[in-house]
């Protein structure tokens, strides 16, 4: 699927994605991703612990 020409990544395929600061603040599903089958943008308190997961799809960030 594409958006402005770019290609989007399918929403919730993986269930670990290393982020850095320039991610911040930081949402799931993350930009970039088809939003037409994932589910609502919900943010993410990653810096307290260095890793957040989402409530929604289970998918762990980790702050590198």
């Amino acid at each position: 699927m594409e958006q402005r020409g770019e290609k989007l990544k399918q929403a919730n395929a993986v269930t670990r994605y290393e982020i850095t600061e320039d991610d911040l603040p930081l949402h799931c599903p993350m930009p970039g991703m088809a939003l037409w089958n994932s589910h609502p943008r919900v943010f993410l308190d990653v810096k307290a612990e260095g890793h957040a997961q989402c409530p929604y799809c289970s998918a762990e960030y980790i702050l590198k």
